[in-house]
């Protein structure tokens, strides 16, 4: 079955949250309008930084209902899908560019039975996702460069999410469009208008004084943004 395709998701990504106080940073997003926890797993190899693996998924898999998107930034992520399947991913978004065997990869996140995604790199046209587009389930265009939260939005996106969201329908495809990097209540709109489904914050929410308004206010600022559409 597909993802569910609710007007406008919000994702926080941890990466930016209190490490000291995850349990308690877990219990704001259930509290939250949030709709998925975004887990961003790094390698120090596809991307120059490391930030946390299985063991934080499994206790953030504890601590929550919504659902946990694992969005991998690593070399040769078929060797430990099944492990994140096990520490209780939801879905699992690999890198077009660390994949010299999507297709496989891609098959191999089903049949563990997540739901299977791929990231984009800023400079990774979407047409290169022409082939596999209908195995997808999520598609994840990285709005700044992978590796570091707190970068410049990319504006190039706006149009890139467009392409996507035409192949999208040219190939009846059913994958959600998922936007990671520079998102705030500025550019929500934007985003959901150019055709975005899903929006990843870290920095934004983690930052602010008030997490559960900020995210409430991100979703508000898309779903303005869905009605000018």
């Amino acid at each position: 079955m597909p993802l569910e395709k609710k007007p406008v998701l919000i994702a926080p990504s941890l990466l930016a949250a209190n490490f000291l106080e995850l349990g308690k940073e877990a219990d704001m997003l259930n509290r939250s309008e949030a709709d998925w926890f975004h887990l961003d797993v790094m390698d120090g190899r596809f991307v120059p930084n490391i930030s946390f693996g299985l063991p934080v998924i499994s206790q953030i898999r504890k601590a929550t209902n919504k659902i946990c998107d694992v969005h991998l930034m690593i070399e040769e992520p078929e060797k430990y899908a099944e492990a994140f399947k096990n520490a209780g991913a939801d879905i699992l978004t690999v890198h077009y560019e660390a994949c010299p065997h999507l297709h496989r990869n891609i098959q191999q996140i089903k049949h563990l039975g997540m739901k299977a995604g791929v990231a984009l790199n800023p400079h990774t046209p979407v047409g290169l996702l022409e082939n596999v587009i209908r195995d997808l389930d999520l598609v994840l265009i990285m709005s700044v460069n992978p590796g570091f939260g707190g970068q410049t939005f990319i504006e190039q996106t706006y149009h890139k999410i467009a392409q996507l969201r035409q192949l999208i329908n040219d190939n009846n495809g059913h994958a959600l469009i998922e936007v990671d990097g520079g998102i705030s209540a500025e550019n929500a709109g934007q985003l959901i208008q150019a055709g975005a489904n899903v929006l990843v914050a870290g920095s934004a929410v983690f930052a602010s004084e008030n997490p559960e308004q900020t995210i409430s206010g991100l979703k508000s600022a898309a779903m303005a943004g869905l009605g000018k559409m």
